[in-house]
């Protein structure tokens, strides 16, 4: 039996997308592979991320629980016989209910269309419909420098991709691929059944080739028929400059692979930028605090302060006051997708002598008169 993933993540049932996120975090980090890590324990991580993560998956999750991945991959549910659509069977139970009430009667069994919608969706499907890969959604946490310039950043993610053997088709090479013998090529098959005084019909994928119409001859030993297999991808992908926190990019068709050659879903990385120690980003500006002695206050001078494109000069004019900026132009963040860059707005704050010896007492007693 399947562990439970909130387990395996050491989170509540109850937790929060942030908490899950912290904690996938963590626990990735630690067992990682290429830091010495437990593979199979980094794979279990990860598979429960990625239904905890999805509201949809996590709640289906929830309903179902250890039967949720049998349920998923199957198309059906124990004990439904493998009927997900039940729109034919709510429908004629709610006219019933209006027949019964019609009628004078006082029973009412509720609007059954809007709870097997709820639980089982509607379960149409079109004809020929692609089975397309899902999409992946991943993080990247970058530095506030590495926003300003680009980057490229190396990703190590488990996830389908096309069966090397059969290239994705299912079938064993050298074998032919049929047109589906239970569907006749369609992907749908129709089914009736009875219950109490009534029957209903429900279409539905066909069991046989999944909804393609189409079937190898002989399936396809490595993957069993599927076209994908699990494995490990490197993927590379360039960040660029001026980019921020919360943007993400979008990498088609570096998603999970569709079953049977259809095409992969696509890769969404959502940039997370790292706080800096000494720099603020608010869009194109950077912010930056800098204290100055009172006497550089009063007399001005120049100060080399530190810039995302390196050090600069700055000139401080005579009897600034604390909380006053100064703009640099063009020393803020490099602009995403256009030219130039923004400001970088420099914050003056005034640095209160203190533990002054005797003569240095002396001096501000004289400036005390002065009115200064």
């Amino acid at each position: 039996m399947a562990r439970d993933y909130y387990e395996i993540l050491g989170v509540a049932k109850n937790a929060s997308a942030d908490e899950i996120k912290k904690a996938y975090r963590r626990l990735a980090r630690e067992y990682h592979p290429d830091k010495g890590g437990d593979e199979k324990k980094f794979k279990e991580i990860n598979e429960a991320y990625q239904v905890l993560s999805d509201p949809h998956k996590r709640s289906q999750y929830d309903q179902y629980g250890q039967t949720f991945e049998q349920a998923r991959q199957g198309g059906g549910f124990s004990g439904f016989n493998g009927y997900r659509d039940f729109s034919s069977f709510a429908d004629a139970f709610d006219f019933f209910n209006q027949s019964r009430q019609a009628e004078g009667r006082e029973e009412d069994f509720g609007n059954l269309g809007d709870i097997f919608s709820g639980i089982f969706g509607s379960g149409r499907r079109s004809r020929g419909k692609s089975r397309r890969g899902q999409d992946i959604g991943v993080d990247a946490e970058i530095t506030l420098e590495e926003a300003y310039s680009g980057t490229t950043k190396e990703f190590n993610i488990y996830k389908t991709v096309a069966c090397p053997k059969c290239q994705g088709s299912g079938a064993e090479p050298g074998s032919e691929i049929r047109t589906c013998s239970r569907c006749k090529g369609s992907g749908q098959v129709e089914e009736t059944g009875r219950a109490a005084f009534f029957s209903f019909s429900q279409v539905r994928t066909c069991p046989e080739c999944h909804g393609t119409g189409r079937k190898p001859e002989k399936n396809c030993s490595q993957c069993g028929g599927d076209g994908r297999i699990k494995e490990y991808k490197n993927i590379s992908v360039m960040i660029p400059a001026g980019i921020d926190d919360g943007q993400v990019i979008s990498l088609k068709g570096q998603g999970e692979a569709g079953s049977q050659g259809s095409p992969a879903g696509d890769l969404y990385l959502t940039i997370r930028l790292k706080p800096h120690k000494t720099f603020v980003r608010k869009g194109d500006e950077i912010f930056f605090d800098l204290e100055i002695s009172f006497t550089q206050a009063v007399f001005g001078g120049k100060i080399e302060i530190p810039t995302l494109s390196g050090s600069v000069e700055l000139k401080i004019p005579e009897g600034i006051e604390s909380g006053a900026v100064i703009q640099l132009k063009g020393k803020g963040m490099n602009r995403l997708r256009a030219r130039g860059s923004g400001d970088m707005l420099v914050k003056i704050k005034i640095r209160t002598p203190k533990n002054l010896n005797r003569r240095q007492k002396e001096l501000f007693d004289k400036l005390k008169e002065e009115g200064l």
